[in-house]
């Protein structure tokens, strides 16, 4: 069965200038009409101009504006489909687990911790094709921002929003991170899937490893992405307008390190791999490649019509239009009088 539609339809709201013209026009010749009545008498006037014809004009008008109707259907680019045609999307399901604690605006990784792993996953992000990709943030406890999804844009749209007040409760939860985590993949058993752990592997509330453990053994990969450095660097805060550094109850300055023993063993137990990231590289490029060397799985499958242009039709039939306007001349053609073709 063929299927008929406009790529462009907008381009339909062109029509509304064949009115406005035809306005025009009719308000033109009026003004003509009483011109040539102030001038002198009908007969006069029709003795005076013999080769003048009253309906030439309007042909050519009526010519003109059929032309101007065939380029917009044209531009509004008609197609046929006839021919069904299924795709399908192969990929393999990720979800990146992003730590928003507080130790994440330290500048040992420039600009930040958390900035530079932003950029790289919205890197990570633009390389996709037809994987799943999904976003949780933690601290405290772990929140999904965003459910696992094909949907790109609004997966870098997500990612936008994100900073270290977006969660209630402060700490690092990276075993309820990856427990949520687990739980977010879709029900197909075939598909491959892999949780990538962004933090600076400061664990101080659950069990990670455990979780890791429980990951793997539903056939679900746990990487791991060190944020920082070994020696650690202070957390900056906001005071009263002043940048100042987060201290403990004796007044000291916190100095926030890169546990990456913790963040080996969580990615050890969920048979995957670690990386630490550093100021020109975050590793998520790196982690990207060994993801897809899993094996992928088809995502969904879509049918839908292939449709062909026939715009050529409507433009062929406008220029034809325009050259029968051309040789219509508006005075009567003297050799063509004797047989009234155009009066």
């Amino acid at each position: 069965m063929e299927m008929f539609r406009f790529a462009h339809p907008e381009y339909f709201w062109a029509f509304w200038l064949i009115p406005v013209l035809t306005v025009f026009f009719i308000f033109s010749r009026i003004l003509r009409a009483r011109a040539l009545r102030r001038f002198g008498d009908r007969e006069i006037m029709a003795y005076l101009m013999p080769n003048a014809s009253g309906f030439r004009p309007t042909l050519k008008f009526i010519i003109l504006m059929l032309a101007l109707a065939a380029f917009i259907l044209g531009a509004a680019r008609p197609q046929f489909g006839s021919k069904l045609k299924t795709v399908k999307r192969e990929g393999v399901e990720i979800i990146i687990a992003l730590d928003v604690s507080n130790s994440m605006m330290a500048e040992d990784i420039q600009p930040n911790r958390l900035e530079r792993a932003k950029r790289a996953i919205d890197r990570l992000i633009s390389r996709l094709k037809d994987d799943k990709i999904g976003l949780i943030v933690f601290a405290g406890d772990a929140y999904t921002q965003l459910p696992i999804t094909t949907d790109y844009t609004s997966a870098q749209l997500f990612l936008s929003t994100i900073n270290t007040s977006i969660v209630p409760v402060q700490g690092t939860a990276i075993g309820a991170a990856i427990e949520l985590a687990s739980r977010s993949f879709t029900q197909n058993e075939e598909s491959s899937k892999a949780i990538i752990i962004i933090t600076d592997g400061e664990n101080h509330e659950d069990d990670a490893i455990g979780a890791a453990t429980a990951a793997a053994e539903k056939g679900i990969i746990v990487h791991t992405i060190g944020m920082g450095l070994p020696q650690g660097a202070p957390i900056p805060v906001n005071a009263g307008g002043q940048t100042d550094y987060r201290r403990d109850r004796e007044g000291k300055v916190v100095i926030t390190r890169l546990d990456e023993v913790m963040l080996e063993k969580i990615s050890a137990a969920g048979n995957g791999i670690y990386l630490r990231a550093s100021t020109a590289n975050v590793g998520l490029d790196d982690l990207l490649d060994e993801i897809n060397e899993m094996d992928k799985t088809e995502m969904e499958s879509r049918v839908f019509a292939e449709y062909e242009d026939q715009f050529q039709y409507f433009f062929a039939a406008g220029l034809i239009l325009l050259l029968l306007e051309f040789l219509i001349m508006e005075r009567k053609n003297k050799y063509l009088k004797r047989i009234k073709l155009f009066s």
